[in-house]
């Protein structure tokens, strides 16, 4: 199974990019996994610009990645359970989960995605939503394959 975590970040973090990179080494074990941070000067531009042009830069950035089995994060989707988060994972050959900018997705890139899924009713900050992410990609595998990591 190939996993590809989609993100839009202006700058890294020592602490966030060494959790991460944990999770994703762990993950490793069961599923090859890329982390594919997208940010260029267009998007900050729209940023400036105001919150529609910024959703209409991360939708134009994200769509040629459209391939696979592809899951956005947002606000607005569904909210899951770790066993049921786990069933996402199966019959997949490649799945691509994209966590959206500071201004979210627009419903034109949600209506292109397989499923719009939500972390929490919470909002996070754009990298603790990626290490949750990647925890829950981990649980989830572990409980596929009965790894007592998930108790």
């Amino acid at each position: 199974m190939n996993i590809k975590v989609f993100t839009i970040e202006k700058s890294s973090d020592s602490r966030i990019d060494t959790l991460s990179r944990e999770f994703i080494k762990m993950i490793s074990k069961n599923a090859l996994v890329e982390e594919v941070v997208l940010f260029n000067n267009k998007i900050s531009k729209a940023q400036i610009k105001g919150f529609k042009e910024a959703k209409d830069s991360y939708t134009k950035i994200y769509e040629s990645h459209l391939n696979g089995y592809n899951i956005a994060l947002d606000v607005k989707g569904e909210e899951y359970d770790s066993c049921q988060f786990s069933k996402i994972f199966d019959n997949k050959m490649s799945i691509n989960f994209f966590i959206g900018g500071a201004y979210g997705f627009n419903e034109e890139f949600l209506n292109k995605t397989h499923k719009v899924i939500s972390l929490s009713k919470l909002t996070f900050a754009h990298k603790i939503a990626k290490v949750v992410l990647y925890e829950q990609i981990y649980r989830g595998l572990c409980i596929k394959n009965n790894h007592p990591y998930h108790k």
